[in-house]
Formats: structure tokens, sequence, C-alpha cells
């Protein structure tokens, strides 16, 4: 069967949906966690990648540290509670920058998160991150994008050659004592029960002690084809769906991003949606604190109906 291509009409208008039914909306019900997008350069081009990071895609062009501690201020000054800190990208360790904006996250008290690809770049750091982990121990986990449990569906989506490394750099983080989880995809013809199985006997296979069935360990996000029709979030659905504004993404995170050509860095709504200037909520985190209105695909796919959220 072909995809079902996504209905032009959609997510056009911020308050209204293509069928004049009010756009749900998510207000800031506390600032749990913050992101920072390192930058989008990546030594790896995935099929899916969801913010196109590549070897050459610098939209989004390194964070300094001066620039992240300036955030951390904010976060102390407000008194904001933010308990977690996530680093995205792109891959966060080609930024030479990055254990110097770990070692302040941590050492002010932060919890803080890598999203990773474990390969080479990460491998350069090596030294500094065993440092980072004799300081601030559990404080820092390092989570690894493996996209499935199977090597030839893996490299599928990362490419060619790509298994072997990452496996070798989620094995020397569990070994070496690291907060080590997994990000994984869900593939449409299997259950998540069949997903975390398979990765339950990766894991085994490999002697690293990841629980796979705790969906804050391995996570699991759902595909973001963007030629299948989404339907759009009404205020309606909330009831429908018995869920709450609060349980999405945007209702507890932010995202600051650095434009390439910018004079200084910018908060946007969430991690996945970084080039939409609908979602750019201003240069502070007090700026940002307005509600976000749904009006793109991943909001419906990814937060609403796939209920996920990059911080689990």
């Amino acid at each position: 069967m072909l995809p079902l291509l996504l209905d032009p009409a959609k997510f056009q208008d911020v308050l209204v949906t293509a069928k004049g039914e009010q756009r749900a909306h998510v207000e800031l019900r506390s600032l749990d966690t913050l992101w920072f997008n390192t930058g989008t350069l990546c030594n790896l081009t995935c099929r899916n990648c969801y913010i196109e990071s590549s070897p050459k895609n610098d939209r989004l062009v390194y964070l300094t540290a001066v620039e992240v501690s300036s955030y951390l201020d904010e976060i102390e000054r407000d008194r904001l509670g933010t308990k977690l800190i996530g680093f995205t990208g792109g891959e966060p360790f080609m930024n030479p920058d990055l254990p110097a904006m770990l070692e302040d996250v941590l050492s002010r008290g932060f919890k803080a998160m890598v999203l990773t690809n474990a390969m080479k770049p990460m491998h350069k750091m090596k030294a500094a991150l065993l440092g980072l982990q004799r300081r601030h121990g559990k404080s820092l986990t390092i989570r690894v994008s493996i996209d499935h449990y199977a090597p030839a569906l893996h490299e599928l989506e990362r490419g060619a050659r790509s298994w072997k490394p990452t496996i070798d750099g989620l094995v020397w983080l569990a070994s070496s004592g690291f907060d080590v989880h997994v990000a994984g995809r869900h593939f449409s013809d299997e259950s998540d029960e069949t997903v975390r199985a398979g990765y339950a006997r990766l894991f085994a296979d490999l002697g690293v002690a990841i629980d796979a069935q705790n969906p804050g360990v391995l996570v699991l996000f759902p595909e973001m084809d963007p030629t299948v029709d989404v339907p759009e979030i009404t205020t309606a659905c909330w009831g429908i769906l018995k869920k709450s504004p609060d349980s999405v993404m945007c209702a507890s995170a932010r995202m600051v991003i650095k434009r390439k050509g910018a004079p200084r860095p910018a908060v946007v709504a969430c991690t996945l949606l970084p080039y939409e200037p609908q979602f750019e909520l201003g240069g502070s985190l007090a700026e940002s604190a307005a509600a976000v209105r749904l009006n793109h695909p991943h909001c419906a796919k990814f937060c609403v109906l796939g209920g996920a959220a990059c911080s689990q």
C-alpha cells in the first residue's frame, strides 16, 4: 500500500485546524529539562534523522561553554527548579566544548544526559569522560542510539559499518561504570514486547547490565515518516485520548540552539523542531515560557499519539 501523503491543508493556522476546530496548546508547567543542541554536525548521515544531522549540516552551529553557562545562571537566578540538562546534536562529542559544558552542569548539582552514537568522536574524549565520571558518578548518563537490536536494521538507518563501532562504544561505557541508557526505534511491524525482548537478548549477549524492560532506560521512539498522514490535535483530543497536556514534552522542557550566522542562541519549544520559526520562543528561558500551539505533524505523531519524550 502506498503511503498516504500529508494533507496540505493541515498544520497551516496556529489557532485552528483545517476543519476549523480549536488547535490544542500546551502550557509550560515547569522547566524540568533543558536541552542544548551542541550543533547539527555529525559523523553519520542517518536515513530518518529528526533534524537532518550530517557531516555537512551546520545549520545549527556549535554552542560554547560560555553560552551554556549563561542559561545555567538563569536557572539558578530565577530558581526554575530544573533537574536535568541534556545534550543532543548532531553528535555532541564533536563539539570541543562538551567536556567543559558537562563539568559546569555537573559541578552545579544538575544531572546531565548526553545523546550519542558512541563512535569515534566519543572515543576521542575518553579521558575527559572518565574524569567526569570519577568526580560526578551517576549524575552523568550517556544514552547510546542503537536503532534496532538487529545489526542489519540498525545499519539500514545509520549506514554500513556503523554497528560495530557503536556496540564497541556501548560496551566500553558499560564496562567503565557509566550510567548507560539506550535509544531505539519502533519499527511498525514489531510490538513493544518483541522489540524489548530483542534488545534484552542483545544486552545479555554483550554482558552489559541494561534493563530492556525499563522504558526510562531503553527508550523506544516512534518512527517519524513525513509522508504518512497524522491528525491535528484539537482541544477536544485531550478528553478523547484521556491524555493530559502536562504529559507532552513541551510542558516540561525547552531546547537551546544557535543558528548559523545568528549573534546569540535562541530557545525553541522542543528537540524535534529546531528549524521552525513558529517554535522559536525567545533568547532567554523567561521568554520561552509561552504556551506552545501544537501546529506541526511531529506534535501529533511523536508526542501526543506516540507518547514519546526525549527525556524519558
